[in-house]
């Protein structure tokens, strides 16, 4: 079953797709049918700036087991860091 609820977000950072990197500047989170990915449904996300177009845009399809798995994994990345080392806010 789809939820047909979308998360969007606020980002800063920069991603690589088919014409290279790119900014990225918006995030959107989703449960729904997957593009290519072989399950029934999938935690979808994309990173994207709509300014520049289609192309600008990375997407992912995840189990959710593997959605959950990155989450922990971001979580702890960021927890051996020190506090701000990797914020925009510098």
């Amino acid at each position: 079953m789809c939820t047909y609820v979308t998360e969007k977000i606020e980002l800063d950072g920069a991603g690589k797709g088919g014409s290279g990197w790119f900014t990225l500047s918006q995030g959107a989170v989703y449960v729904d049918h997957p593009y290519h990915a072989c399950h029934e449904h999938t935690v979808n996300i994309d990173f994207t700036n709509p300014g520049e177009g289609p192309s600008a845009r990375v997407a992912v399809e995840l189990t959710e087991e593997s959605a959950l798995a990155l989450v922990e994994a971001i979580q702890k990345a960021l927890a051996s860091a020190p506090p701000g080392l990797a914020s925009g806010r510098r």
